[in-house]
């Protein structure tokens, strides 16, 4: 979905957002693995690989932010 060049792009707050986004659709994900209704299986390893990738994103830039402080 996301390639990390993409997501260093986008500003604090489009990360968040993006964040909040895959992390229900995450949760909506789950839900549809527990009722058996799961179309796309492989999807829900993208939607987490790409809360890794935003989470190690914000972890490289608080810690940036720290050093210069």
């Amino acid at each position: 979905m996301s390639k990390i060049e993409d997501l260093r792009q986008k500003s604090d707050d489009q990360l968040d957002e993006e964040l909040t986004s895959l992390k229900r659709e995450q949760f909506n994900l789950r839900f549809q693995a527990a009722t058996n209704q799961l179309e796309a299986p492989a999807r829900i390893r993208e939607v987490r690989r790409s809360i890794a990738k935003i989470k190690t994103l914000q972890g490289e830039r608080a810690r940036a932010a720290a050093a210069k402080a």
